[in-house]
């Protein structure tokens, strides 16, 4: 990574500046109705959406011009222009566009660095309650306060009862019954229903232990809080328990996977399908 100059505070900044961009139209008067316009595939964009995208994706190119930035709002690049990259950015600029909609302050806004289909590097900013989570494979992981220095975070040892965190839109019957079985395997669970990637950062900051996903997610909705997962111990793997990776198939939609903090508990005897 020493070919890659820029600086962990420039990442976070450009992250902090995009959520200030959502933040002043999260602002708006509660009784002004809020302009919302749907993609191809149903899913919600707004001006937020939008300003979000132009401000990291001129920044990153500016601070690394020579590496793509692949976005949720972005060009769609195919997988022949796609597999030429050995690194890029990988972007959701407003992730929970539903959570914001709805506000509940639940969304966030994430930028990873992809290399060889890891992610090396992730930022996930929380605009409502100004922390920022940052993770690489040199600097570890952290927790940025707009009130306090930042401080590093790890993923905690599994211990019950064992605490879940999941979807609050997409649940079904598929993890309910993954729940169950948790509960017989390992022991007693509870719960925690919450949106965007702040599902696995609570995992990241070891106040969680495991995010099982069987509805559907885009590589962009993981890949930055992956890293900050990754930096503080913890890991994403696929049902077949192989690491989730990106950019290796021309879908941009993740498989089924399940996010876990302590990588010494013996997952694979639990979560074999």
């Amino acid at each position: 990574m020493n070919d890659v100059k820029f600086h962990r505070s420039s990442l976070i900044e450009i992250a902090v500046a995009a959520g200030l961009e959502i933040s002043e139209v999260y602002a708006l008067d509660r009784d002004e109705k809020q302009t919302v316009e749907y993609k191809s595939d149903n899913s919600p964009i707004t001006e937020a959406d939008r300003r979000a995208h132009q401000l990291i994706d001129k920044e990153l190119k500016l601070l690394t011009p020579g590496i793509p930035c692949l976005s949720e709002e972005g060009i769609d690049y195919d997988l022949k222009e796609r597999s030429k990259w050995s690194r890029f950015w990988l972007i959701d600029p407003l992730d929970g566009t539903k959570e914001f909609i709805n506000r509940n302050g639940e969304f966030t806004v994430n930028i990873a660095l992809i290399d060889e289909g890891v992610p090396i590097m992730g930022v996930v900013h929380v605009p409502c309650s100004g922390k920022t989570y940052f993770g690489s494979v040199e600097d570890g992981a952290w927790c940025f306060d707009r009130l306090k220095a930042g401080e590093k975070i790890k993923t905690r040892q599994c211990q019950t009862p064992l605490r879940v965190v999941a979807s609050r839109r997409h649940r079904g019957q598929g993890l309910e019954s993954f729940i169950e079985r948790i509960e017989r395997d390992v022991g007693p669970v509870t719960t925690k229903s919450i949106g965007s990637s702040l599902k696995i950062c609570l995992l990241a900051e070891g106040n969680a232990d495991l995010y099982p996903r069987f509805m559907p997610t885009s590589e962009w909705d993981t890949a930055a809080a992956h890293a900050v997962l990754a930096a503080a111990g913890g890991d994403i793997f696929g049902l077949d328990f192989k690491p989730l990776r990106y950019n290796t198939k021309a879908s941009l939609l993740n498989p089924s996977f399940v996010a876990v903090a302590d990588l010494n508990f013996d997952w694979k005897r639990v979560l074999t399908f």
